[in-house]
């Protein structure tokens, strides 16, 4: 009698990871000089990411800057939920956050997928703001992260606690 196998499919983010980004951003603006005199700058703003800049053109490309970090340090662009630039005053600013966890909307779509196109016999729950797949078959449970890993869904997937 086999054991069931499974994995956990989470969106998450490595804050750390998202902080160091902010700071390299903000070292950069602060000693390039197309930014001098500009009023750029990135910073916390509670939950959220400020960036602020005299222009438009200025405080967009300080978020070019950010997410060019963030790849870098390998935080998928998908987790970044940037407005439109607002002006505020003089300072156009943008505000954005760093999404985690996956909806329950988007849960039943992968649920769904795995369900109508993955080998039968694999069973996924929704946990909260994660998915459980389980299966007999630990060959089963890798066809669904490869089918997972092919679909370009607009939220970011890892895949955890695999047993």
């Amino acid at each position: 009698m086999a054991s069931e196998s499974s994995f956990d499919i989470v969106s998450k983010v490595d804050r750390q990871e998202v902080d160091n980004a902010l700071n390299q951003t903000a070292r950069e603006i602060s000693q390039r000089f197309d930014f001098k005199n500009t009023g750029a700058s990135i910073a916390w703003s509670g939950e959220k990411i400020e960036l602020r800049a005299d222009a438009e053109g200025r405080v967009l490309a300080v978020l070019d800057v950010f997410k060019d970090k963030l790849v870098k340090r390998g935080v998928s662009l998908k987790a970044l939920d940037a407005s439109e630039p607002q002006l505020s005053g003089k300072v156009h600013k943008i505000s954005a956050t760093v999404t985690e966890g996956i909806s329950q909307e988007n849960a039943k779509k992968v649920s769904k997928l795995i369900r109508d196109e993955g080998p039968k016999g694999v069973k996924a729950q929704i946990q909260g703001d994660e998915l459980r797949v389980s299966s007999k078959s630990k060959d089963d449970l890798q066809t669904v992260m490869t089918l997972l890993k092919g679909q370009d869904f607009d939220f970011a997937l890892q895949f955890t606690n695999y047993r």
